[in-house]
């Protein structure tokens, strides 16, 4: 899972270090609650917000 806020990109692997429900959450939704945009599945990859670097290298 690749999660973008802005020019900072996290990449956290759900299998070896599955973070916390709360961590997750915080990383996955927005100010207001709503999950991030735009949100994209590629694979068995989640892409969270929007980064060009993240993308390129998941995508290609």
């Amino acid at each position: 899972m690749f999660v973008a806020k802005g020019r900072k990109v996290t990449e956290i692997d759900l299998k070896k270090d599955r973070p916390t429900d709360d961590t997750l959450a915080s990383l996955m939704l927005g100010p207001t609650g709503n999950l991030r945009a735009p949100t994209l599945r590629a694979g068995k990859t989640i892409l969270i917000g929007f980064n060009v670097d993240a993308y390129e290298s998941v995508l290609t």
